[in-house]
């Protein structure tokens, strides 16, 4: 699994000197919210770290392509979850976190959306349960372009300032560097529960309960 990753890690990398790098950019966001498994970001920080008059423009198009990507995941997720999501979330591996997401999206709605889409919590997961659940399009997006917007202006930024050393990093300890990723996601998810509050707990698990029955 690790060697597919790597893989994976170092094609996307081969992009950022592609003459084409915004396009291959604006591609890998739009992917990353619905179903690829690299998260765009090392990408973006290198074009940033290249070209930083154009991190604004490039984290524009970041932002754009993922919010896009989202809305094809929200399409799955209500029009085609049977068909297409379960295999595509089980293929991710998330499988299990499915009806924790659905329950967070019943309860917090946008927030919910909006921390998913500016932490380390897999924005394709809430894409598509927020299609499934029917969550409010409108507050969907909002929520996306929020969260999508705060997360590549960090990133654009970060790696405009310090972009040589997290690359040698990511490079050396892509292994580590996954693993602190996933600590991050389960701490994502038990930051939303905070949040949610410990008086909504016994309410919170009727929802749950229900959160994954199909319309």
């Amino acid at each position: 699994m690790m060697k597919l990753i790597r893989n994976l890690y170092d094609w996307t990398m081969e992009k950022a000197a592609h003459p084409q790098a915004e396009w291959w950019l604006a591609f890998f966001c739009f992917i990353e919210s619905s179903f690829f498994p690299i998260p765009p970001h090392p990408l973006l920080g290198l074009m940033c770290l290249a070209e930083p008059r154009k991190a604004i423009r490039f984290a524009l198009i970041a932002t754009i392509a993922s919010v896009l990507g989202g809305l094809m995941g929200y399409a799955i997720g209500y029009f085609l979850y049977e068909a297409v999501g379960v295999m595509m979330i089980g293929a991710l591996g998330l499988t299990e976190s499915f009806p924790v997401a659905a329950c967070y999206i019943r309860e917090q709605g946008a927030i919910a959306v909006f921390l998913a889409a500016g932490t380390p919590i897999p924005f394709k997961l809430m894409t598509i349960t927020a299609g499934f659940v029917e969550m409010d399009l409108l507050s969907f997006t909002l929520a996306a372009v929020a969260g999508r917007a705060l997360i590549f202006m960090v990133v654009g930024v970060l790696f405009q300032l310090f972009g040589a050393p997290i690359k040698r990093i990511i490079d050396q300890y892509l292994g580590t560097v996954t693993t602190i990723f996933v600590v991050l996601v389960v701490a994502g998810f038990l930051a939303i529960s905070v949040f949610a509050g410990s008086d909504e707990a016994s309410e919170g698990t009727h929802i749950c309960d229900s959160a994954t029955e199909l319309r």
